[in-house]
């Protein structure tokens, strides 16, 4: 019995295995001639066509999927293990998106630098990341949960710009639109003869940092006591996987899912040791990306235009489903509040101060602004007139932020983890889904049908994270895993419509980037009624958020019937996540940046943080929705991309200056 288990923990890296070499096996056999010998493949004759073109594009491919596979696996085992965080990934570094806002910017204003020195320029970007994240680390002496907000924020941030350049220059950068959706096409050998022998130097050092690795799994204090310094280990660490993503990128672009998808894999395969767990990831990785780029190969030609890095994720998302169940839970960082100001003497009154600075800024924003006549502060029928055109923006605006940050703050709360936000839960990805499949569809398809169209894709992916919230083997680690997994599914469309240039990309953009252009006033007061409703939930809710992050053993001995619990809190953030993605498309950052503002600003007990949480995400996208209609006037900037924008930096200051 204890073989078999052992036999199905490692039935997806064994199907992988075979998927890989049989397939590849029967491409390569394909693309030569009949009766061609095997050394003509590693030696080819230059008159013979098939062998060279088989010998300098089907086995560099290979080689470039198995280094490029291995290098992100590793990566995302190392990040998973020194930040303690089960949803730690390349991504969380930065170090993609700052490659490929550094590609953007590149392509857009300087094209022929980036013609010649593409690799030089992603690395380029990708190292002002990482440096950026350990500087503002520094401070902490790089604790997980400092390291992983500062990451994150970077990415978004760097998300956000290079979403904006792709706004406004879509024509200019269908190119970076293949780089960035993860081709592996390779015409000869100087992609491989780059990696190898970087890469190999990053495996050596990786290798070295095993034993530390595993010390560093101790409390601070206990590594120290056994003869390392924490501080040391996690910069070689975060460098070494920053460089191994960074390599990678700047050869085949952007590939997303593998550095998260490996090391849980691995863990769930049941390595117990850190060196077996280094080992099988960087295995599984490799096997990963490899197979699913020879399921591509072996399309027929018109279909092979889908990215491999965004197809890994329609792989890797069914085997990650199957042996999530299996998955051994890492205990993320607690909420770090070592860096937080004093907590506030009298926080109610703060939360009236805050609560009457939101409505000063809801009315600045309806009655200020820039028209054709210059800027001016509208006042009687003047301000009446213009609250037709205004009002549904800024009630949809503070109702999408404050439901994104509200959903947010609960499941961070929820999960004691600071990486959760309501883009992890699939809600969202569901809604966008739903949408992108009307648009694909219909001709001509009206807002209502948006919005029909949105809900029923966050309906159909609600009611599965529901059924598994309900079972004792889903925790709040698996279930976040699964929605993400689920969000992979939407970036797979969303890679293959922007490589496929379809036409209706702009407007899907557009409602992508967060745009309250086309909210209505019975849409907006909707959204606010279910705010209004949803907030009434905190006096029932706060207990069970004040004990989650003491751990479900804990809670249960503390009277809190975790199951129901959790699935009335997971229930709930779904619902707003879903309300807000209906309304403005799926926003980003407000789910993550509301809560931790709350907690920067001293709200440390649950229901002061919550609704303090709600206010600042409000206060985000309304202040976003108001420059974006101004900044550029008469041209606007959608509101979830200038939330970003401005509330990245803004973030990253605070934590900057903390001590």
């Amino acid at each position: 019995m204890r073989q078999a288990f052992r036999v199905g923990n490692h039935l997806p890296m064994l199907l992988l295995a075979a998927l890989a070499c049989g397939l590849g096996w029967r491409n390569i056999a394909g693309a030569l001639p009949a009766g061609t010998p095997i050394g003509d493949l590693f030696f080819p004759d230059p008159t013979n066509t098939a062998a060279m073109l088989a010998h300098y594009t089907m086995l560099p491919r290979i080689a470039i999927a198995l280094l490029a596979g291995a290098a992100l696996g590793m990566a995302g085992a190392i990040l998973q293990r020194v930040l303690r965080n089960p949803l730690a990934e390349p991504a969380t570094l930065g170090i993609s998106a700052g490659s490929h806002v550094a590609m953007a910017a590149t392509s857009i204003f300087w094209p022929a630098v980036a013609i010649v020195a593409r690799e030089w320029i992603a690395l380029l970007g990708a190292g002002a990341a990482l440096l950026t994240i350990l500087a503002l680390s520094w401070r902490r002496n790089l604790s997980p949960v400092t390291v992983i907000l500062a990451g994150l924020i970077v990415s978004l941030y760097c998300g956000a710009a290079a979403a904006v350049l792709t706004l406004f220059n879509h024509d200019l950068l269908i190119g970076l639109f293949l780089w960035g959706a993860g081709y592996l096409d390779q015409q000869d050998w100087s992609g491989v003869t780059f990696l190898i022998p970087r890469l190999a130097a990053c495996f050596v050092v990786a290798g070295l940092l095993v034993r530390p690795l595993a010390l560093l799994a101790l409390e601070d204090d206990s590594a120290r006591g056994l003869g390392i310094s924490p501080v040391a280990i996690r910069l070689i660490a975060l460098t070494v996987a920053g460089a191994l993503t960074a390599f990678v990128t700047a050869v085949v672009g952007v590939i997303s899912f593998v550095g998260l998808a490996a090391p849980a894999l691995s863990r769930s395969a049941g390595a117990r040791t850190t060196g077996g767990y280094l080992f099988s990831a960087a295995l599984i990785g490799a096997l990963l990306l490899t197979a699913t780029d020879q399921i591509v190969q072996s399309l027929p030609t018109t279909y092979r235009l889908f990215p491999t890095g965004a197809v890994t994720a329609m792989l890797g998302a069914p085997l990650l489903f199957f042996m999530i169940p299996r998955l051994r839970s890492v205990t993320p960082p607690a909420q770090d509040t070592s860096g937080i100001r004093s907590r506030l003497n009298n926080p109610f009154a703060t939360l009236a101060a805050l609560a009457a600075l939101t409505a000063v800024v809801l009315w600045l924003c309806m009655a200020l602004g820039e028209g054709p006549n210059g800027w001016g502060i509208a006042t009687g029928e003047r301000f009446v007139n213009l609250l037709d055109w205004r009002l549904p923006r800024v009630v949809a605006a503070f109702a999408g932020g404050a439901m994104l940050a509200f959903a947010g703050a609960i499941l961070q709360r929820l999960t004691g983890n600071p990486l959760a936000s309501p883009e992890v839960l699939g809600v969202s990805s569901g809604a966008m889904l739903g949408v992108i499949t009307l648009m694909l569809s219909v001709a001509a398809p009206t807002r209502g049908m948006q919005i029909a169209a949105g809900a029923l894709g966050a309906f159909v992916v609600l009611s599965i994270m529901l059924s598994l919230a309900r079972r004792h083997s889903y925790g709040g680690e698996q279930l976040l895993l699964i929605g993400i997994a689920l969000g992979s599914v939407s970036g797979f469309v969303m890679a293959v419509l922007m490589a496929a240039q379809d036409p209706r990309l702009s407007q899907l953009l557009t409602w992508l980037s967060g745009s309250t252009y086309q909210v209505s006033l019975t849409e907006a007061g909707t959204a606010a009624g279910i705010l209004g409703v949803s907030l009434a939930a905190i006096p029932v809710t706060r207990r069970w958020l004040e004990l989650f992050p003491l751990g479900n053993a804990t809670a249960t001995s503390l009277g809190v019937p975790v199951p129901l619990a959790r699935g009335i809190l997971f229930s709930l953030a779904a619902l707003l996540t879903a309300g807000a993605t209906i309304l403005i498309g799926p926003l980003s950052f407000c789910g993550l940046m509301g809560p931790h503002l709350a907690r920067l600003a001293g709200f440390v007990r649950a229901g002061t943080q919550m609704t303090a949480a709600v206010l600042f995400g409000g206060l985000i996208l309304l202040v976003a929705d108001w420059l974006g209609r101004n900044i550029i006037f008469p041209f606007q900037i959608p509101a979830g991309l200038l939330a970003t924008m401005i509330g990245g930096p803004f973030l990253l200051y605070l934590i900057g200056r903390r001590r």
